[in-house]
């Protein structure tokens, strides 16, 4: 079948012309439509009380994404805490380090990050193992990043500080697209939440992620494109090399 329309399952770039996207579309002619399948609500400081955690207990931070700091940052304001200098934070990757910034006095905290992986952040950890952990994050995040801290032996408490809700899709005509692209399973459960009847039918599926290409499967869909790979880390570049490659069967 011949791509014309893609749907995004994420927010439109600020420069689409000269983003990744901007630039499969002209490649192949591509009408590319963004949309926010999910959306993230913050937790009520007098909620987040009821989990009995207390912030300053802790020594150390953990973020796996930029809206875990945000939302860390935003209940200490709201129970008015003062994070001390001494306390460190242990980051998924350079740019949630670098984001921190918008909190604190970059220079003048303890920040350690990964190159992306949070294996890769559990190798720093485990080089701080006296530390006691605090890990924000929402109500459906990643059974493994739990295991691993288990597994080693890391002294930590998990703060729900945000959840992840569906967005509301009435305007999206589902059926008018020749591609679903999907980078969490819970861009997948708003797809079910919104088009309860949905089919996939000739519907080109693309995930990015194993979490989300398990959630795909265990919906009854098939996968399509999957991403990151070897030839393809990115999610564009695994769509441009299915469209070339389906380009030359024809």
């Amino acid at each position: 079948m011949k791509i014309k329309k893609i749907l995004v399952s994420q927010p439109k770039p600020a420069d689409l012309e000269k983003s990744p996207y901007g630039d499969l579309a002209k490649r192949y002619n591509l009408n590319i439509d963004f949309y926010k399948f999910i959306k993230i609500v913050g937790v009520q400081a007098r909620e987040f009380r009821k989990e009995r955690i207390n912030i300053l207990d802790h020594t150390a931070i953990i973020f796996t994404s930029r809206n875990a700091v945000d939302h860390f940052f935003r209940v200490c304001k709201d129970m008015r805490i003062e994070v001390p200098d001494t306390m460190k934070y242990f980051c998924i990757s350079e740019a949630t380090a670098f984001y921190l910034q918008k909190y604190v006095q970059y220079r003048k905290r303890k920040i350690f990050y990964g190159k992306q992986s949070f294996e890769q952040l559990m190798e720093l950890i485990k080089k701080h193992k006296d530390e006691k952990y605090l890990l924000p994050c929402s109500e459906i995040h990643k059974k493994s990043i739990s295991d691993q801290l288990n597994k080693n032996k890391i002294a930590y408490s998990k703060a729900v500080l945000y959840r992840t809700l569906a967005s509301d899709l009435a305007e999206v005509d589902i059926a008018n697209y020749d591609m679903l692209i999907f980078f969490s399973p819970s861009g997948v459960k708003s797809l079910f939440k919104n088009f309860p009847e949905f089919k996939q039918n000739s519907t080109l599926i693309a995930a990015f992620g194993p979490t989300t290409a398990k959630a795909i499967a265990e919906s009854g869909l098939n996968l399509d494109i999957k991403a990151p790979t070897k030839t393809a880390p990115s999610m564009t570049m695994a769509i441009d090399q299915y469209i070339q490659k389906s380009n030359k069967k024809k």
